[in-house]
């Protein structure tokens, strides 16, 4: 019996060291994706800013 709870014991560990892992993964990937978008963002808004100026300084 001991033995049933030693390996049972180790299989949950590793299954909460996987998910663990594969959350960390998730996480650090999902940074990159956001400060992407953040840069998308930034970029359009650097754009939009430029296209105004453009048009004030024609009126």
């Amino acid at each position: 019996m001991t033995r049933a709870l030693r390996l049972d014991s180790t299989i949950v560990r590793a299954a909460f060291t996987g998910l663990l892992l594969a959350g960390a993964v998730m996480s650090l990937s999902a940074c990159n994706t956001v400060a992407g978008a953040g840069k998308d963002v930034s970029n359009a808004g650097s754009a939009t800013t430029s296209t105004a100026k453009n048009v004030q300084q024609k009126m």
